[in-house]
């Protein structure tokens, strides 16, 4: 089955929408670069390879996740065709970005709809976790951090992940969640090398943005998706 999304709206606009967001996972991830740095010098040979492996870490989750979302997209589909639905994937995909790109803005503005909590069991089963990868040398600590840190909960994260899925299609799917990582790559190493400063000065104003970006993506998902069945019932 071949993609639903065009491919180039799809590329483009997460390299961009995940760009511009970067310093959203800098902030949030930030404290997993120095977990598993500890005290090595920021701009030495072994954290550098550190960071390289996190982000390969990083980088195999992600696209883990892209073949899972790929295949449930590819069902979905299938039974929105079932139902008379077509492209039902790509019209929940998109769905999911407004309701999230709504959610962030609102919460730009300060209004408060609540947040996703980690479940205690979660948080007691990834403490036990950190605790023996913390024992590990470093190479293997930035590895593994990299890999099961993408377990956490993050509404951005997967948002993205929603979106690959919305191809229908495994291989477009692991592609989304790979420009997806590519885009998030530069900010982390940032804060890797220790130059949070040049993120600071953005800090306030791009998750506004990024949220716009998604929005837009969302609203031109669902609508490349509506107005031909709706062109269709027309003439029908």
């Amino acid at each position: 089955m071949g993609s639903i999304l065009d491919p180039a709206l799809t590329t483009t606009g997460i390299l961009v929408a995940s760009l511009i967001g970067s310093v959203h996972c800098a902030g949030m991830c930030g404290g997993f670069v120095c977990f598993y740095t500890g005290s090595a010098p920021s701009a030495s040979a072994s954290a550098i390879r550190a960071h390289a492996l996190y982000n390969v870490g990083r980088l195999l989750s992600y696209l883990s996740l892209g073949v899972l979302a790929g295949l449930l997209g590819q069902h979905v589909t299938h039974l929105g065709t079932l139902i008379g639905v077509s492209h039902a994937a790509a019209l929940a995909a998109g769905t999911l970005m407004v309701a999230w790109a709504l959610s962030a803005l609102l919460a730009q503005r300060g209004v408060a709809l609540g947040s996703v909590q980690v479940p205690l069991r979660w948080q007691r089963a990834l403490g036990r976790v950190l605790h023996q990868v913390r024992e590990q040398p470093l190479g293997i600590r930035a590895l593994l951090t990299g890999l099961f840190t993408t377990l956490l909960p993050c509404g951005w994260l997967y948002v993205f992940v929603a979106t690959a899925g919305g191809t229908g299609s495994v291989r477009s799917a692991v592609l989304t969640m790979a420009v997806f990582w590519l885009g998030s790559v530069p900010a982390l190493v940032a804060v890797g090398i220790g130059a949070q400063s040049i993120l600071a000065p953005f800090r306030r104003r791009l998750p506004a943005l990024s949220a716009l970006v998604v929005l837009a993506l969302g609203l031109l998902t669902m609508a490349s998706r509506l107005m031909p069945m709706m062109g269709r019932h027309a003439h029908g």
